[in-house]
């Protein structure tokens, strides 16, 4: 399992059209590198939102992604 961290990182691995915002934590599967692929925000981006509110609210969406993570993770073999 390959989890990218942040735009940088997705867009070199699955191209320039892929937007975290918009498909973070989808598992995709058809990917040479890896069984599944999963691509969230970069932890760092979470302290950098305008106010206290919107950093609880990307923690939890960051803490979300992680879990669908763990749970492709559980159906990999071996």
């Amino acid at each position: 399992m390959l989890i990218l961290l942040g735009a940088t990182a997705a867009q070199t691995l699955l191209g320039a059209k892929f937007r975290v915002p918009k498909d973070r934590g989808k598992p995709i599967t058809n990917i040479d590198w890896a069984p599944v692929v999963i691509a969230t925000v970069h932890p760092s981006s979470i302290l950098r939102a305008p106010d206290k509110s919107e950093r609880r609210r990307q923690y939890q969406l960051f803490v979300s992604d992680l879990r669908v993570s763990a749970k492709s993770a559980e159906k990999l073999p071996g």
